[in-house]
C-alpha cells in the first residue's frame, strides 16, 4: 500500500465552540483522493510519518486552497504576485520578498497552463470569484506539491467559473496529485475521486469507495432528509427523494 500522508489518531479539533473532529482516528494515503488538534492524552497525529513538522517544508509538498484564504489578500496585489507568493507562504508580496529567476518563471508557466496569463497585472479586486479561485489553485502549486487540499473550492463559483476550475482539478488528479477536498456540494466531486469520507457533528459517520458512499441510502443518512442520487459519467448530482 502507498506510504501514508496523514494519520490521526483520537484526534479532537474544534472551529469556536463547534467540534470538527471527535475522537477521529483515520489514515489518508498518497494516491488516494478523498471527499473531505486537540492536544489530549492518547491522541496522535503525523504527517508524512513524522510526529514532527517543519512548516516550511511542508509547504513545499502540501499546496492549498480555500474561499478564507481568497479573502485575505488585499484587493490592490496583482494576480501575478497572488501566485508568486506561494513561494513564501504569504498573503501578498513584502518589500523583502525577492523572487529568483527560475521562481518567476515557474509562476509564469502555471498562469500559462491555467488561462490567467493575460490577468497577471490585473488588481485581484478587480477579477471574478472564479479567476480569483483559479490564482489561488496557481498560488498552491507553484512547489508542485505531493498533496493538494480543497476546502469548499466550488463555494459562491458560478457554473462556467465552477467547471473551468474542477476541470483543472481532473488533470491534475490524472497526472498523480493527491486531492484531499473538503465539500458539501456532492456536484463538485470530481469522477477521478476514489474514497469518501462522511462526517456529522465531528464524527466520522462513514468511509469507503465513492461507489458505495455516494448513493441514496448513506447520504439521507448523512443530511437527515430523503434524497436520490444521479449519476452520469462519473459526476452525480442528488436530488430530493
Amino acid at each position: 500500500m502507498a506510504e501514508p500522508y496523514l494519520e490521526l489518531q483520537d484526534v479532537q479539533a474544534w472551529l469556536g465552540p463547534r467540534p470538527v473532529f471527535n475522537d477521529l482516528s483515520l489514515v489518508l494515503r498518497r494516491g488516494e483522493r478523498e471527499l473531505y488538534p486537540v492536544v489530549r492524552p492518547g491522541s496522535s497525529l503525523r504527517i508524512f510519518g513524522s510526529t514532527t513538522v517543519n512548516l516550511w517544508e511542508l509547504r513545499q509538498r502540501i499546496g492549498f486552497v480555500s474561499s478564507a484564504l481568497q479573502a485575505g489578500y488585499r484587493g490592490s496585489v496583482s494576480a501575478g504576485d497572488v501566485v508568486l507568493s506561494g513561494w513564501f507562504g504569504s498573503v501578498g508580496i513584502g518589500r523583502s520578498q525577492v523572487a529568483n529567476t527560475a521562481q518567476r518563471l515557474r509562476v509564469e508557466q502555471l498562469l500559462q497552463e491555467l488561462g490567467l496569463a493575460d490577468l497577471r497585472e490585473r488588481p485581484f479586486a478587480q477579477l471574478s470569484d472564479g479567476q480569483q479561485r483559479r490564482l489561488l489553485l496557481a498560488r498552491a502549486l507553484v512547489h508542485d506539491p505531493e498533496v493538494l487540499v480543497l476546502d469548499e473550492p466550488t463555494n459562491g463559483l458560478d457554473l462556467r467559473a465552477r467547471h473551468q476550475l474542477l476541470t483543472s482539478l481532473r488533470q491534475l488528479a490524472t497526472a498523480g496529485t493527491t486531492l484531499l477536498m473538503v465539500t458539501h456540494q456532492i456536484e463538485a466531486v470530481i469522477p477521478e475521486v476514489s474514497r469518501v469520507l462522511l462526517l456529522r457533528d465531528g464524527q466520522l459517520v462513514g468511509d469507503g469507495p465513492v461507489e458505495r458512499m455516494l448513493q441514496a441510502e448513506p447520504l439521507s443518512a448523512l443530511f437527515e432528509t430523503p434524497l436520490r442520487v444521479v449519476e452520469l459519467d462519473g459526476w452525480r448530482q442528488v436530488l430530493p427523494g
